[in-house]
């Protein structure tokens, strides 16, 4: 299993990072991206803690640890600036917390992470098309969640994706080690989302290059230092 998105108690989550990624790894994780909740207030402090876990528990296991965050609930008019800080910060994964139908996420969120180029646009709720074109041209990945509650719009995500020519990542939006997935798993909530076995097979194929690429840059962060 390759998950960008997992929480610890940084933010929400309920385990500090060394347990998490102990126990992603025991379920078969090969990448777990550590993205906790942030907004303006505590983007330095996570994004610094994440890096520090990220190099240590790199050093001495092998699931391999992405440094992130999931910026959550700003209002649409700052997503922009903390995308640009938390990258000169060195997250690597900069996730923007979706337009969810189960939380009052502002209107706007989704058109703002696309226009920002985050990552991934977690969650997103009641896509738009227009957005999910936008998306498409930006290289912003559209999140396919196994969490409870935002997936329930994990079916009009997909057909809104694949209309646009948007590209789709399955991620577990991780608080509680319950929620950790096998791929086996993940395969069924992409093909409970509505997809056929081979676009399924295609959005796991993303998670993997995704991931290649997210490896490259941490090697190059790794040089730099």
């Amino acid at each position: 299993m390759i998950d960008f998105h997992t929480h610890t108690l940084l933010s929400d989550g309920v385990l500090v990072p060394s347990e998490l990624v102990r126990r992603a790894n025991k379920v078969g994780y090969r990448a777990i991206g550590l993205a906790d909740h942030v907004d303006g207030s505590t983007l330095e402090p996570v994004i610094r803690a994440a890096l520090r876990a990220s190099a240590d528990l790199n050093r001495f296991q092998d699931t391999v640890v992405l440094p992130g965050v999931e910026i959550t609930h700003a209002p649409p008019a700052q997503i922009g600036q903390l995308v640009l800080e938390a990258r000169k910060l060195g997250a690597l994964v900069i996730v923007v917390h979706g337009e969810s139908p189960v939380e009052p996420v502002a209107p706007g969120t989704n058109r703002a992470a696309i226009e920002a180029r985050a990552d991934i646009l977690a969650h997103p709720g009641f896509l738009t098309l227009e957005d999910a074109r936008l998306a498409a041209e930006k290289g912003v990945f559209l999140e396919i969640t196994a969490r409870s509650g935002h997936s329930l719009t994990n079916g009009h995500v997909a057909r809104i994706a694949l209309e646009a020519g948007a590209r789709l990542v399955i991620n577990t939006d991780t608080h509680t080690p319950d929620n950790l997935i096998t791929r086996a798993r993940a395969f069924e909530v992409l093909v409970g989302a509505g997809l056929t076995t081979a676009q399924a097979n295609a959005v796991l194929e993303t998670n993997e290059q995704l991931l290649a690429d997210f490896n490259q840059r941490l090697q190059q962060g790794d040089r730099a230092l």
